[in-house]
């Protein structure tokens, strides 16, 4: 007995050396970190936490460090780790929320910090960060809505007419490095900052908003430097690693630590991907300490990548029942809810999965958890959608459809062959059909789409294109119609419907090319040209304005135009826009 107890005594005193050396590497990296060496103080840490490896204010202490040279991830790892080992304090969840702030995930780090202050709610560092978080967010979202604006500018369909006429502006439209800023900036707003310097720009801000805009340099001239604006800011001090805590932890049990080991050799055999022996250690930590939910949520996902998928439901469900008897944290219970969910979609159980995830997400929410949620909602409906189809109902339905069409009742026919369409997708006939019906109910928006929809299934089909054309025809599209009709044509040379949608069209595009339209008429054609991309392109491309030019002052260039079909075509794609008239 003798000779145990000073074996007992021996390794206790060994214990405190150990300690005693870990807490003096913590004091060394809380100097390196409080002088910038960021690297020495990670280092520091690191040796410590191989002394002391269930230490949370080591592994908070290297987060920081971490996150002082801008290592997020690695920061993250350590915070996420504090928090396994101490859930229940504030400082963790802190050191999660600067990890993740700094990576720029806003709205993981506004979580963590919540996470903190449901834990702490008068801690100061938390509610710091979260202001900051919630600020930045706000930050981000005006800054978003005035690229919006930005961009809705640049794209205004009368800008490049607004800057030929100008006289500051009239010669960059000849310009093909300027044309080029401007097709990058009307696709990316935000590349507007790298061309502030070019006083070209300048002059396009100006003459977009209608006012005067200066670049700096040409605003120093005018106003002069201040001289408190240029005044180099100093950096803010960096936030102080945790102190060594005066107070002694509280010992842990030799029951306790036992089951920490046997959890970490179950960790350790996980990443393996040796899962017996990961059960087997996470069952022999249970047995020690079967108070501690974390054991039961580890063993769940062994079995789960395992395959016991039986196995790793019982477990979830035994964590969530542990952890609502001892009042677990509310992420370990969400946790053990979303490894059941998993488990439930790998046995093919999608509602019982969708109702598990729900369950989870009003525990904690988590971005992992409501992705599964929604995959897992969108595999339900697509196997319901494949459940469903039945091409001879749906033939059947498209019949039903054609009976009502023809008694004029579309709204009934409109939802039989949206039946024929449920039950079979690729059935062209029933878009077609479902189109000329929405056409009779002047929803010519759903009308066009369901005739797209025909020609992408069967590109042959002529009917199709008739649909197509006449929804663009009664809508005054006249020039797409002579196109939609034109492309019908080829894939059926004799059909007189598209024949007859096309004469239809040139008589109506030759009214306007004569002036004989009403002023009204006219004025709204032209509105419906210039919001189309295309008649845009022509209008500010700087040949076709010289040509156009040309052609009304200039017979003999324009006779040389005439011989380019590529320029005639362009021509004629503003005339039949009513852009350009023939008198």
């Amino acid at each position: 007995m003798e000779a145990i107890g000073r074996r007992d005594r021996t390794r206790r005193r060994g214990r405190d050396r150990a300690m005693t050396t870990a807490n003096e590497l913590k004091d060394v990296g809380n100097g390196h970190f409080k002088n910038g060496a960021y690297d020495d103080a990670v280092a520091a840490f690191t040796r410590a936490i191989e002394l002391d490896a269930t230490n949370h204010v080591l592994h908070s202490n290297r987060s920081a460090a971490h996150a002082g040279a801008e290592r997020w991830s690695d920061a993250l790892r350590d915070a996420e780790r504090t928090i396994e080992l101490k859930s229940d304090w504030g400082k963790g969840y802190g050191r999660k929320g600067a990890a993740l702030f700094g990576a720029g995930d806003l709205e993981g780090a506004r979580e963590a910090y919540a996470a903190g202050l449901a834990l702490e709610p008068e801690n100061a560092m938390l509610r710091s960060g979260l202001e900051d978080v919630e600020f930045a967010m706000k930050r981000k979202g005006e800054s978003d809505a005035g690229m919006n604006q930005i961009g809705d500018m640049f794209r205004a369909p009368d800008l490049m007419a607004k800057l030929a006429m100008n006289p500051a502006t009239r010669e960059y439209v000849s310009q093909p490095d300027f044309l080029a800023m401007m097709e990058e900036v009307k696709r990316n707003p935000s590349a507007l900052n790298n061309h502030l310097r070019d006083p070209r720009m300048m002059n396009v801000l100006s003459v977009a908003m209608g006012v005067k805009v200066m670049s700096g340099d040409d605003a120093a001239k005018e106003f002069g430097e201040h001289e408190a604006d240029s005044k180099k800011t100093e950096p803010a001090p960096k936030a102080p690693v945790e102190e060594p805590a005066k107070a002694p932890e509280p010992e842990v049990s030799e029951t306790r630590k036992q089951a920490l080991e046997a959890k970490e050799a179950g960790n350790a055999a996980y990443k393996k991907r040796d899962f017996d022996t990961a059960i087997a250690n996470y069952d022999k930590a249970i047995e020690l300490d079967p108070e501690d939910v974390s054991f039961l949520n580890n063993r769940a996902a062994a079995n789960l990548e395992k395959g016991d998928l039986d196995a790793c439901i019982a477990d979830c469900e035994s964590a969530i029942e542990k952890g609502r008897s001892i009042r677990a944290d509310y992420t370990i219970i969400a946790k053990a809810m979303t490894r059941k969910g998993n488990a439930l979609v790998k046995q093919g159980k999608l509602e019982a999965a969708i109702d598990t995830y729900q369950r989870s997400l009003t525990e904690h929410r988590t971005a992992d958890t409501l992705k599964r949620l929604n995959d897992t909602e969108k595999a339900l409906k697509d196997a319901a959608t494949v459940a469903y189809l039945d091409p001879v109902k749906g033939e059947e339905a498209r019949e039903r459809g054609n009976a009502f069409f023809k008694d004029q009742k579309f709204p009934e026919a409109v939802k039989e062959y949206s039946e024929a369409i449920a039950r079979n997708p690729n059935d062209h006939k029933a878009y077609s059909n479902r189109s000329a019906s929405y056409t009779k109910l002047a929803a010519f928006n759903e009308a066009l789409k369901d005739a797209e929809k025909c020609i992408e299934l069967e590109p042959t089909f002529a009917k199709g294109y008739t649909r197509k054309g006449h929804v663009q025809f009664f809508t005054k599209s006249y020039d797409d119609a002579v196109e939609t009709y034109t492309e019908g044509l080829k894939h059926d040379p004799n059909n007189e419907e598209l024949k007859d949608g096309l004469r239809r069209c040139h008589e109506q595009i030759n009214r306007g090319a004569m002036g004989q339209l009403s002023e009204e008429e006219m004025k709204a054609r032209q509105e419906r040209a210039m919001a189309n991309p295309e008649i845009q392109g022509i209008l500010s491309d700087p040949v076709m304005r010289q040509v156009l030019q040309d052609m009304s002052t200039d017979p003999k260039a324009a006779a040389e135009h005439q011989k380019n079909p590529m320029i005639m075509a362009k021509v004629q794609k503003l005339i039949n826009a009513g852009i350009v008239q023939v008198r």
